[in-house]
């Protein structure tokens, strides 16, 4: 549903954002971009014109992508069977192949676009440009095939970018080191977003989700946490009040805020311009973790 507004109310919502973009002008923010945000057609334009935005009013806006559903789809065409180790995709040789087209091709260039029809500039890279990610060989319990684990990362690149008022566009597809010299290797675009966070000594890692944020009860969306202390995580793990798919989103925020990022926001990319109204208004959306 549409809401009309006049242009005295305009105007107040661009004063009442003011102290926030002032706040906020020639900081960085890491927003790792993924979820029902990314298929929904309404919801990806909001997000592409949310991202422009802040770069246009001085923010050093970083943008990491998932793409796990388009993945998915591919290698059903291709009828290669996805296989998943502890709620990570097993990736040998083939899959790694389909990962870098659908990744670093198809839905890295395609968010690139988007930002520049909608009068953004952008940059779509992936790890391996430049070096920015170097990663090992993730070892579990059982083999994972080739999932990587970030060793190092060189912000030169990114930082190259966003002096020039270009937002990177980043796939978390690594640079293999070791054993794996010269591989491409498949990360977990959650962790490479809060560890790129980390190494630009970002001010806020922003994750979209497909929920509301941390909910005191999981059946409950009026439940939610607006905010939590990085100490108290462990607490609510305990308390079975982070559980699930919110422990691996919780943990990225914590891996960011303990590299020295002053605050990570859990948001719901299911509402148009979330990330908006989390960075300029007073209320927020999701649960901050500070």
């Amino acid at each position: 549903m549409s809401v009309d507004i006049n242009n005295k109310e305009r105007a107040e919502v661009l004063v009442h954002a003011l102290p926030y973009i002032q706040s906020f002008q020639n900081k960085t923010i890491v927003v790792k971009y993924g979820g029902n945000a990314m298929l929904n057609d309404e919801l990806k334009k909001a997000v592409i014109e949310d991202v422009i935005l802040m770069s246009c009013v001085g923010i050093r806006t970083v943008l990491v992508h998932g793409g796990g559903p388009e993945i998915e789809a591919m290698l059903k065409k291709t009828g290669k069977e996805s296989r998943f180790v502890h709620g990570l995709r097993y990736t040998d040789e083939e899959t790694m192949d389909i990962v870098k087209m659908v990744l670093c091709g198809k839905v890295n260039k395609e968010i690139a676009a988007l930002i520049q029809q909608n009068g953004g500039k952008a940059i779509g890279i992936c790890g391996i440009d430049g070096g920015m990610l170097k990663a090992k060989k993730l070892i579990k319990d059982e083999d994972l095939g080739l999932v990587g684990e970030i060793e190092k990362i060189d912000i030169s690149l990114l930082k190259t970018i966003l002096d020039a008022q270009t937002i990177p566009v980043i796939s978390s597809v690594a640079y293999g080191t070791g054993a794996e010299e010269g591989k491409a290797l498949n990360i977990n675009a959650d962790i490479a977003a809060a560890k790129i966070a980390a190494a630009l000594g970002a001010e806020k890692l922003v994750l979209m989700t497909d929920v509301r944020g941390i909910l005191k009860d999981i059946n409950d969306e009026n439940s939610l946490i607006k905010t939590v202390e990085r100490s108290k995580l462990e607490n609510l793990k305990k308390e079975g009040i982070i559980t699930k798919g919110m422990i691996p989103k919780t943990d990225c925020c914590a891996i960011a805020l303990d590299g020295g990022v002053k605050k990570a926001h859990i948001i719901d990319g299911r509402l148009s311009h979330a990330i908006l109204i989390e960075l300029f208004t007073n209320e927020g959306i999701g649960t901050e973790i500070i």
